[in-house]
């Protein structure tokens, strides 16, 4: 069905002229992307005096009165007209893009100095569509539709900002809007005649449509927050600090209940549309699996509109958009871990009974093949996969464990010390299950950590006292001679600064009171300076207990 709504708007686009005659069965002639890259660089820097010369020239211009409007406009035209002429060279594409660009943040300055932010960014995003319809180029029309989307969630958040809001309820809806109109763009273009009378405009839609849709799921997925383990890896950041925020203030009111019942209606919805479209899912074996899907909708509010947008592009045939939409969902579900308003055991045993259902689903339907194909080229072929998964499941297990063996050998091998916390007030530093940390390191230890330019993490030595109390000093050179009591410690990354192992302490929910009494963190420590924090201390150096 799709091949052949495609012939015939490809026949309608080289019957209007849209298309060379022969469009059907010269092949394209593509560029290797590296040619790509340096094409659009060596654009960009010629068009960076350009646009600084075109300021010079305009002056106060660009910011009195209609100013921003006028010079903005005659750049956004001129950079349609030559994307819209027949063969542009690449660099002329590239030199255009920041042209583009630059017109449409001019006449933004304008909209958001004369109006309010939503109204403005309503006004913006209507602005992207109408010039996208005007550009000739997909990949041009699926950036103006990821922002217009971005543009048109704020607007609708009925609040300042889209993350900084009195109640994530906000967002929530705005976002779904977004993705309900991309559903019925769709809708329209099933609709829409199929003789190819409109084939150019169905082309711009179809491109606009697609990076609304890449625009809807990315909110979906910085709403959610950080996914498992990435803040770990990447440090959360200001992220991680709007995710518990958010987390705090959804608590269970009525506005929580609607978004987990939307969220839930819509992944039952996903599983319809999935039904519906392919025959093969119509088993009462596959009902546990949108039960499943349900369920983790139910508790994770942002997963039901991630899972809809999923089938409905899989089932359509948009795969990479289906691409996009399951990345989306991996990182949905991830990011359940760090939802505070849920109790650290009822995630526990939601995702693992959701996980030992979909795996024992997987067996039982591997058991049935195997069965229904003995001898088989199909189950020689599953046997092999088999083994692929068994070898990975095998070095995924041994790498946890070796990483599990390291933290253990160092715990039992390496020299307790201590190192006091710099005086904060706990009770400002607690939210929901964790405190945060601040070691006392020397204001100028970190400064000249932060200014080193290498790739090995920087090593400070300290000096142990009595009781084991260790005083950070100085940065470590190499092959420096320390005294005897002096021991060196490793400093790891977070968000752009160099910390002390770690800046939080996890803890069980209630007993908040009991760790407010931590004055010392307790470390381990190997020669190599490496470093593992094992728990907090009183001020006269007692371990806290959970």
């Amino acid at each position: 069905m799709m091949t052949e709504r495609f012939d015939r708007l490809l026949d309608a686009a080289v019957a209007e002229g849209l298309l060379p005659a022969d469009a059907r069965r010269r092949p394209i002639e593509g560029r290797p992307w590296p040619v790509v890259v340096l094409i659009a660089i060596g654009a960009w820097l010629a068009a960076l005096p350009l646009l600084v010369a075109v300021g010079i020239f305009f002056g106060d211009f660009l910011t009195r009165g209609a100013g921003p409007y006028v010079v903005g406009s005659l750049l956004l035209s001129a950079a349609v007209i030559v994307l819209r002429a027949r063969e542009v060279p690449p660099f002329v594409e590239q030199l255009v893009v920041p042209v583009l660009l630059v017109g449409a943040g001019t006449i933004g300055f304008g909209i958001f100095r004369d109006l309010h932010e939503r109204a403005g960014c309503a006004a913006l995003a209507g602005l992207a569509l109408a010039v996208g319809f005007g550009i000739p180029r997909a990949w041009l029309r699926n950036l103006v539709g990821f922002a217009a989307a971005g543009l048109t969630t704020v607007s609708l958040t009925p609040a300042s900002g889209f993350l900084w809001t009195r109640s994530p309820a906000g967002p929530w809806l705005a976002v779904h809007t977004v993705l309900a109109i991309w559903l019925g763009t769709l809708w329209l273009q099933r609709a829409a005649p199929g003789d190819g009378s409109r084939a150019h405009a169905a082309s711009a839609v179809e491109s606009l449509a697609a990076g609304w849709l890449l625009g809807a799921i990315a909110c979906l997925a910085v709403l959610s927050g950080m996914s498992f383990l990435v803040g770990s890896m990447l440090g959360a950041g200001a992220t991680g600090d709007i995710v518990r925020e958010l987390g705090q203030r959804q608590g269970a009111s009525w506005q929580s209940i609607a978004m987990q019942a939307g969220s839930a209606l819509l992944a039952a919805l996903a599983t319809g549309v999935c039904a519906y479209r392919w025959v093969g899912l119509r088993r009462a074996a596959n009902a546990p699996v949108a039960v499943v899907l349900v369920v983790l909708g139910w508790f994770i509010p942002q997963l039901g509109g991630a899972l809809l947008a999923l089938a409905v592009s899989a089932t359509t045939q948009r795969y990479r958009l289906a691409d996009a939409a399951g990345f989306a969902v991996v990182w949905i579900v991830g990011s359940f871990y760090y939802q505070l308003h849920w109790p650290l055991a009822t995630k526990a045993v939601v995702l693992t009974a959701c996980g030992a259902l979909l795996g024992g689903l997987a067996w039982l339907t591997h058991r049935r093949g195997e069965r229904s194909s003995a001898g088989s080229p199909a189950r020689l072929a599953r046997s092999r996969e088999s083994w692929v998964f068994v070898v990975v499941a095998a070095l995924t297990l041994a790498v946890v464990n070796a990483g599990i063996w390291q933290k253990e050998t160092l715990i039992a091998t390496g020299q307790p010390i201590f190192v006091e916390l710099a005086p904060v007030d706990p009770r400002s530093l607690m939210q929901g299950d964790y405190m945060r940390l601040n070691f006392r390191i020397p204001g100028e230890v970190i400064s000249e950590a932060q200014s080193l330019l290498t790739s090995d993490r920087p090593r400070v030595v300290g000096r142990r006292g009595p009781g084991g109390v260790l005083t950070l000093l100085r940065l470590y050179r190499a092959n420096e001679a320390l005294a005897a009591d002096e021991m060196i410690v490793e400093l790891t990354p977070k968000d752009g600064r160099w910390i002390l192992v770690s800046d939080a302490w996890f803890f069980r929910e209630g007993d908040a009171k009991r760790w407010a009494a931590a004055r010392f963190g307790e470390f381990r420590v190997a020669p190599d300076g490496q470093a593992l924090l094992v728990g907090l201390a009183d001020a006269n150096l007692e371990p806290l207990r959970p």
